[in-house]
Formats: structure tokens, sequence, C-alpha cells
């Protein structure tokens, strides 16, 4: 039961079943309605509603209470939390600037530039892999440049916005994964180092290796992510589809419709610009300040870290810089980055006198705007994602696995599916990883000393077990139309928001069963991970071959 919640702290208990509704309700209403606003507030409702009820109001009064409580308790502490504050900022920089380069034709020049490499679809998606890869330091930022630098390349090559969602989405997270220097490995390393405290506090000396290195051991049993970068080339490569994919593929060579949804350019993201045609088509205009948001993140990274770091001359290269990042303010970083990419925009616009300034403050502003729907989405996501850690979601669920007393060789397979039912409830792979970082890692160890496993064999079982946390919670967010990284991917591509996920879900459990059936479970037993990675690609590859279908009407 619930017993600390701050509207039923003078009510009764709230059975902890019960938590599972909220976010339950939410998937279900945008899955089938297709519509994820009311979705978002279908579920809010329901759990602030019960803990309203269960506070000592009537049934009417609880739905009327948990009405209000949406706005000025979860939505309010939402926009009051600055991480969140400064990815609202940093969304509407990156727009300001996306709509800045599009309107001093540097976009247009960019098009015209990688058009030479981008002839066909499959040409075209691929240099789309390409950049996801590349931009690797961060999801958000990965997302949002790739999304909106190459959505007019794959238009013109009549790629479906669908497509481009899922090949965005699908780079996005996972390199940012498992990528050495990221946003990702501060968050990750300080999960890791205290998991090995509370084992090291139980079984004194037991794990002598920093967080870095059993990350970098864990590498090797990330299946999820590193499987996922295989299968979008694999997609690219084969020109084959299956599921929705297959449909808004053949669909998109007729005029981007999808079926029962108006014209996608008229949906979710940011407007087509009629850019003048006196205005000469320069793509130095938009790689500069993409450049500029890049590399500032990167430098801005590094200095932060650098102010809580040491450098140490004796440790190695990338130990040192991993630690530094790892210390880093990552959203600061981020911060600077955006708001130099639109000042360098501003500055190239008016220095040759390609926008004045009051064009370039509008194309800014309007900019801005256009990511007004995504804010909202965001916002509601992460009250909803703020009610389910109140109403204690994880740990229903948490508790509902770990109370199956199974062998050990099984834990890294449960903790795939629970960071991924975690992660799938509430949106966040973040959030899960904090949640499940501490409960699981030493309940492993403590599973394998109860079993008298030798050292050597605990180790790759816990190595396993940090990995599925991270590509259970990345399968999870990916499959989670609530998901952030989901929302923006939708934005960043003007694709409709549940068309995205209702596309990307098949290709997603594809992957995430190979992942677990012949990754993670293998592994556990002792088969060595670069087999099961062979295996596991081969067969992900015989799946695209027989069961996808060419997905172009037209023969390229």
């Amino acid at each position: 039961v619930i017993e600390n919640s701050t509207f039923a702290a003078a009510g009764r208990p709230i059975p902890l079943w019960l938590s599972i509704i909220p976010p339950l309700l939410a998937i279900v209403f945008a899955l089938f309605f297709r519509e994820v606003y009311t979705a978002l507030l279908v579920g809010l409702l329901s759990g602030t509603s019960i803990i309203a009820f269960f506070g000592g109001n009537g049934a009417i009064a609880s739905v009327f209470i948990g009405l209000l409580r949406i706005i000025d308790t979860y939505v309010v502490e939402t926009l009051s939390n600055t991480g969140h504050a400064s990815i609202i900022v940093f969304s509407l920089l990156i727009g300001g600037m996306v709509n800045i380069i599009t309107r001093n034709a540097g976009m247009k020049g960019v098009v015209k530039r990688l058009s030479r490499y981008a002839a066909n679809k499959r040409s075209g998606l691929l240099v789309t892999w390409v950049l996801g890869i590349a931009v690797f330091f961060d999801d958000y930022a990965n997302t949002l440049v790739v999304g909106n630098t190459m959505r007019p390349v794959t238009d013109k090559l009549k790629v479906s916005r669908e497509k481009l969602s899922y090949v965005v989405d699908s780079t996005a997270a996972p390199i940012s994964a498992i990528a050495f220097i990221t946003t990702w490995i501060g968050a990750e390393l300080s999960y890791i180092q205290n998991g090995v405290q509370t084992i090291n506090a139980t079984y004194s000396g037991a794990i002598t290796q920093s967080a870095y290195t059993i990350f970098m051991n864990s590498l090797a049993y990330s299946f999820y992510p590193i499987l996922t970068l295989g299968f979008v080339l694999f997609i690219i490569i084969s020109q084959r589809d299956y599921g929705p994919m297959l449909k808004a593929e053949r669909l998109s060579w007729q005029d981007n419709t999808t079926p029962g949804e108006p014209k996608i350019t008229e949906s979710v993201g940011l407007e087509e610009l009629h850019v003048s045609e006196e205005i000469p088509a320069r793509g130095r205009n938009a790689v500069i300040p993409v450049l500029t948001v890049i590399f500032g993140a990167i430098a801005g990274l590094i200095y932060t870290g650098l102010q809580e770091q040491e450098w140490v001359s004796a440790a190695g290269f990338a130990t040192n810089l991993s630690k530094v990042i790892g210390a880093a303010n990552t959203f600061q970083a981020l911060l600077w980055a955006s708001f130099g990419g639109v000042f360098v925009a501003v500055i190239l616009s008016l220095s040759q006198r390609l926008l004045s300034l009051k064009e370039s403050m509008d194309a800014m502003v309007n900019g801005f705007k256009t990511m007004l729907s995504a804010i909202i989405i965001l916002v509601l996501a992460w009250s909803l994602a703020k009610l389910t850690e109140n109403m204690q979601t994880a740990t229903f669920l948490s508790n509902l696995m770990l109370d199956m007393k199974l062998s050990p060789y099984l834990i890294p397979a449960i903790t795939f599916i629970l960071a991924s039912l975690v992660a799938f409830s509430t949106g966040s792979s973040w959030g899960t990883m904090a949640i499940l970082y501490p409960l699981l890692l030493p309940t492993t160890w403590s599973v394998c000393v109860e079993f008298s496993l030798d050292h050597n064999h605990s180790l790759i079982i816990f190595y396993n077990v940090v990995a599925s946390i991270l590509a259970g919670s990345v399968f999870g967010d990916h499959c989670s139309p609530i998901s952030d990284t989901t929302i923006l991917s939708s934005l960043a591509t003007s694709c409709n928001h549940i068309e995205h996920v209702r596309t990307q879900l098949p290709y997603a459990l594809t992957v995430g069963f190979s992942s677990l059936l012949l990754g993670t479970i293998p592994t556990a037993y002792g088969v060595p991970a670069w087999l099961s990675f062979c295996i596991s690609l081969i067969v992900l590859w015989l799946v695209i071959r027989f069961i996808g279908k060419k997905n172009n009407v037209i023969r390229q």
C-alpha cells in the first residue's frame, strides 16, 4: 500500500496494485484513440482521483479534486523542475535555430548538398542513420538536430514520415546509452557506483572494479541498443518493411497520407516554409549553427565537468574524459550550445544580409511557437511520470517480479522484462534506471551468493543485469507512447505521434524479443556474448528477408 502519498496521508492507505491504472489507461487511450493529449489527461485524472478518493473524499468530489490537482500540483511541480525547464528552453532554442536556418535558405543548401548522396530512399535513410550515430553525445540533441535536418531531404525522396521517425528514434537513445562519452554516462556511472557501494557494505570487498570498468564490461551484454542499430541498418539496406510501416512506406509513394489522418505536413512539428528564391542557398548557413550546437555541447560538458572533476595525469585519457563528462552539468551545457546555435544563425543571416534583424527575430519566435504542441505533451508526460512515482508504480512492478524466487541465471531476463515494463509504463528510461539500479544490483549479488556461484560467474550475471537495466529501459522507452524521446522524434520529423508509435512498435518488439531470447538468457548460462550477437544479427536479417516485403511500389 501507499502510506506516504501527499493526498492520502490523512486517509486510508492505497492498495499498491491501483498504481498501475494511470499509465495503463494513458497507454490504452493513446493506442486506441490515437489522441495523446486526452490519453495523458485521462491517465493523470485517474491517478489524482484515486489519491483523492483514498484521502477521504467522495467519488464525485474525488474526480473534481483530482482535476484540480493535475494543474496545481503535478503540472506546477513539473514546470518547477530545473531539468524539465532546461529541456523546454533547449527545445525552444533548437526550434528557433531550425526556423532561422530554414528562412535564410541554409537548410535548402544542405538539402541540395545531401541530395548528391541521397539519390533514393535507401541512400537518404542511410545518411540519416549515419548522422544519428554521429550525433552520439545526447539523445535529445540527436533527435531534434537529425530529424529536422533530414526531414526536407527524405520528403523529397518520398520517404514516409513514419519511417524517418523510426530511424531517428532508433539511433538516438541506443547510441547515447552505450557510447563512452554522452550525457547518459554520468547518470549510469552514479547508479552503478551506488549499487556497488551497497553490495560492498554487505559483502566486504566483493566488487573492486570501478563503475566505469563495470559499465565497459557490461557493453558486451547490451543487446537491445546494439541490435537496434544493426536492425535499422538492415531495414534500410534491404528496402523491406512489414506491419504498419510497410503500409506507410507504400503510401508515401502516392501523397504522404496516412489513412484516417490529415496530411503529414499538417501534423505535429515544424511547418514547412517557402524560402524566397532571391536568397542564395548556402549549406554552410545551416551546417555552422548545427556544428555549433554539437561541439558547443561537447565543450560545455567538458568545461562544466572540469569544475567538479580534476584531470588526473596518471589515469588514461578515456578514463579521465569519462569522469569529467560524468561530473558535467548536462543541462547547462545543452542550454549554452543551443543558445550558441541560435546566436550564430542570426549572425550569419545578418552578416550576409539574408535576413533583417526583425526577420531573424520573427523567424526565431515562430520557431518557438512550432514547439508548443510538443512541449504540452512533454509537460503532461512528465506529470504522469511524477504521478506514477508518487503512486509507486515501479515498486509494484518490481515486487511483482522479484517475489518470484527463480534461479540467478534468470535474473538478467527478469531484469530486462521488468525494466521494459517500468519504462513503458512511465515513459522514462532515466527514471527506470534510477529506480532499478539500486534495487536490482544488490539483489542480484545476494542471490548469486545464496546459490554459491563462484566470483567470476557472479560477475558475468552482474554485468548482464547492469546491461539489462539499461537495455530494458531503452526498449520500454521506445515502445511507450508517453516517452519524451518518442514524442520528440515525432516532433522533429513532423510525424503524427500515434502513427509513429504504431509503426515503430513491431520493429522494437522484434529486436526486443531477439535480444531477450538470443542474447540475455543464453549469455547468463555461459554462451559467449559474441556468439549471441552473431546469431541475433543473422536471425534479425532472416526476419526482414522472409517476413518483410519490398516497400518500393515504383522500382528504383
